[in-house]
């Protein structure tokens, strides 16, 4: 029995043996699967740049074109016409009289009350009349032509032929000149300094301008205005801030720059004359650590007569004046100022302002003044 399951199990496994023979060689026999082609590889495809709108160019900002000054030569010839008898009451006081058929006392009296009161003051007023009377009574004429010819010559004395007009805008050693203005708020100082700069552009000058009025709030913002339109650059400090260190980094980027002048605006506050002195006083002797202070204009308004000898005192004891600047010598201005200012100071009348154009600024000559009082081209 032992033998029998024996036998029936050699048999089962001789015939699992065969089975797995058979399948494995019948796989063997089978080709090969064909091997799938491989696919051509796709060519890379850039991605798509985005969209980039044309450029286009941005508009520039509107920018007026700086100015040309008109020449300071070319200006008299207008500024006389602005100054003659028709605008003027002491010119018109003056040829009134000089056209009267005799010079009689009477006539004499009303030009003595004619001169004082056109700001000529007493004591220049009375040498003119002087001199007139004696040149009259010398040569026996009561011609009025003749006394236009002697009053002319007269006034030329009192004004001055042979002074020194010119300002001094070359400093030494390289450096700018510096020109300090000075002036009572209201005398049109601030302009004046924006009309000065025109004219030392027109004179073929390089100009940097120093808003060290800091007190005023608009005359940085002036000054601006005026040298932007003829391309002179201005140097200002926060409002409320020190003046001399505004006049000091002015002067300094003056000196780094290379321009040929420096014109410095101040404060012009009477109200404590203590506080004037002490402020005008340190920004000068910070101003001349670095390059010496060349020119100090006084700016007085023509139109305020005496008041103007007052105010001048004032400032001719803080600084050293060296030249006046009369402004609005148009108008009502009487023109007479020019005598007992120069008097009063000693020193001369260098610039005169005849009206409110951007070039109604001038070197004052004391020919065509004179010539203009009394009606002469």
């Amino acid at each position: 029995m032992d033998i029998f399951w024996i036998i029936i199990a050699a048999i089962g496994l001789v015939l699992v043996v065969a089975a797995v023979t058979i399948v494995v060689g019948r796989r063997r026999a089978l080709p090969a699967a064909p091997t799938a082609p491989a696919l051509p590889a796709e060519p890379a495809t850039e991605a798509p740049e985005p969209a980039v709108a044309p450029e286009t160019e941005a508009p520039e900002p509107d920018v007026a074109p700086l100015e040309t000054p008109e020449p300071p030569s070319s200006r008299l010839s207008r500024l006389r016409r602005r100054l003659s008898a028709s605008n003027n009451p002491f010119a018109r006081g003056l040829l009134g009289l000089l056209a009267a058929d005799k010079l009689d006392a009477e006539a004499w009296e009303d030009l003595e009350a004619t001169l004082i009161t056109s700001d000529l003051g007493v004591g220049p007023t009375d040498e003119l009349i002087t001199a007139l009377r004696r040149e009259v009574s010398i040569d026996g004429v009561a011609d009025p032509a003749k006394a236009r010819e002697v009053l002319r010559a007269e006034l030329l004395k009192l004004i001055g032929t042979d002074t020194d007009r010119s300002l001094k805008v070359t400093g030494a050693d390289g450096k700018p000149g510096v020109i300090l203005v000075v002036g009572v708020n209201g005398t049109g100082k601030t302009t004046t300094i924006g009309k000065l700069s025109r004219v030392l552009v027109a004179e073929g000058h390089t100009v940097l301008l120093a808003a060290a009025d800091t007190f005023r709030a608009a005359a940085a913002d002036q000054l601006q205005t005026w040298g932007s339109r003829v391309g002179v650059r201005v140097i200002r400090g926060a409002e409320g801030g020190d003046p001399a260190s505004v006049a000091h980094d002015a002067v300094a980027a003056g000196i780094t720059e290379g321009v040929d002048v420096v014109v410095v605006d101040t404060a012009g506050r009477l109200h404590t004359k203590t506080g004037l002195m002490d402020e005008l006083g340190k920004i000068k002797r910070v101003i001349d650590r670095l390059a010496p202070v060349t020119e100090v204009l006084l700016v007085i308004d023509a139109t305020t007569g005496q008041n103007g000898l007052a105010q001048a005192r004032v400032f001719a004891e803080v600084v050293d004046v060296t030249g006046i600047v009369l402004s609005k010598l148009d108008g009502s201005a009487k023109g007479g100022i020019v005598v007992p200012v120069q008097r009063e100071l000693g020193v001369p009348v260098k610039l005169i302002g005849l009206g409110e154009g951007a070039d109604d600024l001038a070197p004052f000559e004391a020919e065509g003044f004179v010539d203009a009082l009394l009606g002469e081209s």
